[in-house]
């Protein structure tokens, strides 16, 4: 009794002990460079106009408000095909999912910051032999355990704190890459839209040269029975009508193709996804692509999911920097357990029957062969790699936003010169249709004409999807639309994440 009462007096001692511990804990120095995001070159202004703002310093901010940029087009059929495809497709699910895992991931390593309380009781019956030694005799005893352990590991080196910042910026980059797998998604579905629209427009075309060419096929029959027309004027109107009806097959089997893609996208099965085709009237399709409001596209560029991802990898690197600096420095551990022992249930819980236990304990690392230190290496490269790919991915984003703006640029003056050539070449065979009824000139001028008006014609019709698929890029790479911008201000005037 006098024994157990001198080990309830040393507890305090102990509780003084381990706050001694906890104030040492909180004035440890964390090792490892905090993080600060790298300067990058920005040209002052894009080259491609001179109407669009600057880049500013690449702040990421991909938690600005995109919107719907896709209306921005005013097709219904575009809206609804986004809507369906935002809610079912299945790789936007699975970046979904691995968001969710590595916000688990963040909470595994943040608890590594707190004690760990854990139970093990048991109970054990167990006899002894009168054969062994010490001999105890034919002894059958009981054990009942009830215990709590305490384990808690002081942060002396900052290990675990910068643990949870890279496991932090991992999960803030799987989010970052879940918008960049939304953006791809809906662009793919209105670059796919678009491109199967063009090919709508371009099989109006060419159902509408096969009637043109039955027609004229007649015509030089009805001439050839007349006498007036050869029969090699026949065999070649008969060479065109087949030549229009292949190329409508081979547009239908794009078309089919596109539709099936778009299928996938949507999350649905191809064999049951149907989008109606443009009717014959739509055969003068040409949508105009969206104006660029000036001075917006350098304040949207810094959405880019793509380059907040790689933001987030490089914070996540620095600070494994410090988790494998740490690895060379003491680990200071404490461990406590108390709970109640007892042969009989009956006094399991009365005050004879506690125990209990504290103690810390020390761990320095004295030899690893180098490991260590190779481990500190690796990680000091992985930092100068995604410091790389960060560039690498700010410069990517420079290239394909000025690449979508001279693209526009330049399709809107081809354009121009593609309506001008279509009003030429339906004019020319206009005229050779006249001088051919008029026996002027041989049929095969009015095969010539006829041929250049279909080429020009379908040239004008993948025109209009070109302009409007560069729209999409354009859009692609500024992030998002150009909706919202109050909001994309309130976001500019917040403080990025991870700097310091």
């Amino acid at each position: 009794m006098h024994t157990q009462s001198g080990r309830d007096a040393r507890a305090p001692q102990l509780l003084a002990l381990a706050a001694l511990f906890a104030a040492f804990a909180t004035g440890c120095t964390t090792v490892g460079p905090d993080y600060q995001r790298p300067n990058t070159e920005s040209p002052p202004a894009f080259k491609s106009t001179n109407d669009l703002g600057a880049w500013r310093d690449a702040r990421p901010l991909d938690h600005a408000a995109k919107g719907a940029w896709w209306e921005v087009f005013g097709d219904t059929t575009l809206n609804e095909l986004e809507r369906r495809a935002t809610t079912a497709n299945q790789q936007l699910k699975a970046a979904v999912a691995r968001v969710e895992q590595a916000r688990a991931t963040a909470r595994v390593s943040k608890g590594a910051l707190l004690p760990t309380l854990e139970s093990n009781s048991y109970f054990r019956r167990e006899r002894y032999s009168p054969n062994q030694q010490p001999n105890f005799g034919a002894l059958t005893a009981n054990t009942i355990r009830v215990p709590l352990d305490l384990s808690y590991e002081v942060d002396l080196w900052g290990r675990l704190k910068r643990g949870f910042e890279g496991a932090s910026a991992d999960a803030q980059a799987s989010l970052a890459a879940l918008h960049n797998v939304q953006l791809i998604v809906q662009a793919d579905v209105a670059q796919n839209y678009f491109t199967l629209r063009a090919l709508d427009a371009e099989l109006a075309t060419v159902v509408s040269t096969i009637g043109l060419r039955k027609e004229q096929l007649q015509l030089v029959r009805s001439r050839f029975e007349g006498g007036v027309a050869s029969e090699l004027d026949v065999a070649r109107a008969q060479t065109e009508l087949a030549s229009a009806e292949a190329e409508q097959s081979a547009l239908a089997k794009q078309r089919a193709e596109l539709e099936h893609a778009l299928a996938v996208l949507l999350g649905e099965p191809a064999s049951a996804f149907k989008l109606p085709a443009l009717a014959s009237a739509h055969i003068a399709w040409q949508p105009l692509p969206p104006a660029i409001p000036p001075g917006l596209p350098a304040d949207l560029l810094e959405r880019r999911p793509d380059v907040a991802e790689a933001e987030r990898q490089l914070a996540s690197a620095n600070a494994r920097i410090g988790v494998a600096k740490s690895a060379s420095f003491p680990v200071l551990r404490l461990t406590g357990s108390g709970g109640f022992v007892s042969g009989e249930l009956e006094n399991l819980f009365s005050l004879d029957s506690r125990v209990w236990s504290f103690g810390p304990s020390l761990s320095l690392p004295i030899f690893a062969g180098g490991r260590n230190r190779a481990n500190l290496q690796r990680s000091q490269a992985a930092y100068e790699e995604a410091v790389a790919r960060y560039r690498q991915q700010v410069l990517v984003a420079f290239g394909e936003v000025e690449s979508s703006l001279a693209g526009l640029h330049h399709l809107a003056r081809q354009a121009e010169a593609q309506a001008r050539a279509v009003a030429s070449a339906r004019r020319a065979a206009e005229l050779a249709n006249e001088r051919y009824k008029g026996g002027i000139v041989s049929y095969l001028e009015v095969v010539d004409a006829n041929r250049a008006t279909l080429q020009v014609e379908r040239a004008a019709a993948q025109l209009t999807g070109q302009r409007l698929l560069a729209s999409v890029l354009l859009i692609k790479s500024l992030g998002g639309g150009w909706d919202g911008t109050a909001l994309l201000s309130q976001a500019t005037a917040q403080p990025s994440s991870g700097s310091k």
